[in-house]
């Protein structure tokens, strides 16, 4: 199915909408000249979508993800909280990156398919069901294609943004094999919106446990050759570091799947890294621009793992992630590196979305 056949309209409309009559010669011509004016500003819009994704700008720029935060306080907590961190350590016992979750652009051709959900992975109402746009050549995390080979064990997320609709989907747990689409939780976004602190809804959750957007957190190989990221980060933790009690805005959801510890961080916790860690311990530039990232936009925590920090697959990329830094380049970053910021009320976690 075509996603977009509205340049059909007109013409089908001149057909069918005029009770037979034939229209004069000058109606004809002013109706294709606003068919075509209203395709030139589609393309226009696309075109101007596409080049805000390109430079890692999903949502507007009011959006929470853009806040500069070298001048915001630290949390009352943050000794105590960065302690715990410290000695429980990053997943995997260092600072790594993972280059695995893709970011696949639709256009207005690109297909949609309906989805059938995972009884185990999609939650309602937190979760979207509706078809999504699956364009030609794309793939999901991890994989060479849309088929996810360890369903079970991997995220395998599906991420696509559709500049054709203004909207941004986000699947945890897709496997396109054939005929056959299963899917767990799908996050639709509008990129056109400014998300108050309540995201998608309160108590909701999204493709990630937090509740907020995945690929507006992921680094690319093109923002770091370009020499900055302007956006907050994207970081994970073991279960076991993170508490079950509740969560911070931006997050809108939290799980139950740790040991709760004491101090543990909060999902929606931001870190900032301190403003006077020696970038010259960094072995490369590539390196040293994810750092000053995360002195001035921070990273949140979003969901459970071991593999810290997250960038973007450079499959569809201009630069590629072997020409620039590899996955352990930011080792030498610790824990007791960075500052918790200061977080707003603490919400229990209830598990009653309300969109």
């Amino acid at each position: 199915m075509n996603r977009r056949p509205s340049l059909l309209l007109p013409f089908l409309c001149l057909l069918a909408c005029g009770g037979g009559a034939t229209k004069p010669q000058d109606s004809v011509s002013e109706a294709d000249a606003d068919a075509d004016a209203d395709a030139d500003a589609d393309a226009d819009a696309d075109a101007s979508c596409a080049q805000r994704i390109a430079a890692g700008r999903y949502f507007p720029d009011d959006a929470v993800w853009f806040k500069d935060v070298r001048s915001s306080p630290v949390d009352p907590s943050s000794d105590a909280v960065i302690g715990f961190l410290q000695a429980a350590g990053w997943g995997l016992g260092r600072f790594q990156v993972d280059f695995s979750i893709e970011v696949v652009q639709a256009t207005a051709d690109s297909p949609t398919r309906a989805f059938t959900p995972s009884a185990d992975y999609f939650y309602s109402p937190d979760c979207d069901q509706v078809e999504v746009p699956i364009p030609a050549g794309g793939a999901i995390e991890g994989e060479a294609g849309y088929a996810c080979s360890d369903y079970d064990n991997n995220d395998c997320h599906l991420i696509v943004a559709d500049c054709a609709t203004g909207q941004l989907y986000e699947m945890w747990k897709a496997n396109i094999d054939g005929d056959r689409f299963e899917g767990g939780c799908l996050a639709v976004w509008d990129m056109g919106r400014t998300y108050g602190p309540e995201g998608r809804g309160s108590q909701c959750s999204s493709a990630d446990a937090a509740g907020y957007p995945i690929a507006q957190l992921l680094f690319t190989a093109d923002e770091v050759a370009a020499g900055s990221i302007d956006h907050a980060i994207r970081f994970i933790l073991p279960n076991d570091s993170i508490r079950n009690s509740g969560f911070v805005a931006p997050a809108t959801h939290a799980t139950r799947a740790g040991a709760d510890p004491e101090n543990g961080l909060l999902y929606g916790a931001h870190l900032r890294l301190r403003a006077d860690y020696p970038l010259e311990r960094l072995p490369n530039e590539a390196s040293r621009v994810v750092a000053r990232a995360l002195q001035t936009h921070g990273m949140l925590l979003a969901d459970g793992g071991n593999v810290a920090l997250t960038a973007q697959s450079d499959r569809f990329s201009t630069a590629k992630w072997a020409d620039l830094m590899g996955s352990r380049d930011l080792e030498a970053i610790q824990p007791n590196d960075f500052e918790l910021l200061e977080m707003g009320p603490e919400q229990p976690l209830t598990f009653d979305c309300a969109r």
